[in-house]
Formats: C-alpha cells, structure tokens, sequence
C-alpha cells in the first residue's frame, strides 16, 4: 500500500524551526517503520516543501509555503490506499483523515494496525 504519514509538523511550534524539525524527523522515522512493513510512505511535506521553495517560498509557514501544503497533501492522497495518523494535534492531519475519510481509504492511527506485506 502506498500510506500517507500525516501528523503535526507546526503545529504546537510557535514555528520555532528545531521544533518543527524534530516533528519532520518524527514523520520521517514513522516512514521508515512503514517502509520497513513492505509499503510505500509518503509525508506530503516531502512534495510539497520543494515545491513552495521552487515558488519562492522562505521558510516553511509563509504564504507561499501555504499555498503548497495542503494542496499538494490532498492531491497525494487521492493516489493513495491509506493514511496513517500520528499523535498530536494538527489541523493538517485532521484535515488529511477527514479527505481520506472521504475517499474510503484505510486509517491507521498506530503502527501496529499496518499488516505487514509477506516478502
């Protein structure tokens, strides 16, 4: 399955920039447990950053990082079978599950609910 990680980034930051870095590095290790299950993750930030820094965006937060985020995060999950979504408050998340509600995929809200993919 390819899983969309969806959990907090700025949220709870007062986008302080090592915050929101260790909330990436969160994301990112998540990714890699699900990898590590047989299955393609993707965070939308992963899309999304260089792309609004293509744009011109400065850092993460402006408008036209703004711009790129949820936008790109809810056409990412129209290609996707599942999302799974970490602790935490986020609007973005919550936004995430609730596209991915929509659209009838699968949410996961532990790791251990993923079934691993038989090699």
């Amino acid at each position: 399955m390819m899983i969309l990680i969806a959990g907090p980034v700025r949220s709870g930051t007062n986008d302080d920039q090592a915050l929101i870095d260790n909330n990436m590095q969160r994301l990112d290790n998540m990714a890699l447990q699900v990898y590590q299950k047989g299955h393609i993750p993707v965070v939308g930030e992963w899309l999304a950053l260089p792309l609004a820094s293509a744009a011109g965006s400065q850092q993460i937060g402006d408008e036209i990082s703004e711009a790129f985020l949820y936008p790109v995060a809810h056409r990412l999950i129209q290609r996707c079978d599942a999302i799974l979504r970490m602790p935490g408050a986020s609007t973005g998340a919550d936004k995430d599950v609730q596209v991915g509600q929509a659209l009838g995929l699968s949410i996961y809200h532990h790791i251990d609910e993923i079934p691993a993919v038989q090699a």
